[in-house]
């Protein structure tokens, strides 16, 4: 394993991580009366956009798992509209998900809809950069020792971590300290983000310690 493809996939975990900072102090300078608990909804959208923005510049940048074969147009836009629909059928499934766990299902639609796009942002955006509309891949990278590079090692370890984050977050919710983030879904998303942040910088540590064991192989 390459210390060099280890050390840019920490730069990139670095600029994702500063993303979300950016997300929660940058839009104060811009929109009167910004903070993530006060206009949460609106802090949603930001980390959402900025998140996915930056995913999606790295991946163009970096290429970490760029195909030796050259795709036409055509392909390429294909490609696209098909990461859309899975992108939106991915909020589809998160939002069913999370008012399965208890989420209100009529009241607060716009709210539990923005973390569905939130925790999609954070997991399924990554497995459409890194693997494309593949769900077999998908499976594979997910299944154990499944990774087959240190990315996909990185998207277990960050996509993991987020939705733990997000179920960890739940926790406060029902007890009685009448808090400002006890309202949904201000702990559950904020939990997801630093599930996500925390994962960020987990997988290239974690990799760099575990670099000896690791021996990815083609399947």
């Amino acid at each position: 394993m390459r210390e060099a493809e280890v050390r840019r996939l920490l730069a990139a975990n670095l600029l994702c991580a500063l993303a979300i900072v950016l997300a929660a102090l940058g839009p104060a300078f811009f929109l009167d009366g910004f903070s993530v608990l006060g206009t949460h909804l609106t802090w949603l959208c930001v980390c959402s956009v900025c998140v996915a923005t930056l995913n999606i510049i790295l991946h163009l940048v970096l290429k970490p798992n760029q195909s030796p074969k050259r795709r036409s147009f055509g392909h390429k836009i294909s490609r696209f509209l098909k990461c859309c629909i899975y992108f939106f059928m991915s909020c589809i499934l998160f939002h069913a998900i999370i008012v399965l766990y208890g989420a209100p299902l009529i009241e607060l639609v716009t709210e539990t809809f923005l973390f569905a796009v939130l925790l999609s942002t954070f997991t399924t955006l990554q497995c459409l950069c890194l693997l494309g509309p593949n769900i077999q891949a998908w499976i594979r990278v997910f299944s154990k020792n499944g990774a087959m590079s240190i990315w996909e090692s990185s998207l277990q370890i960050t996509s993991v971590c987020s939705i733990l984050g997000a179920w960890f977050g739940a926790f406060p919710i029902p007890l009685d300290w009448d808090r400002p983030w006890q309202v949904w879904p201000i702990s559950c998303s904020l939990g997801a983000t630093f599930g996500y942040m925390a994962g960020l910088i987990i997988a290239p540590l974690w990799i760099h310690w575990n670099r000896k064991q690791l021996t990815y192989k083609s399947r």
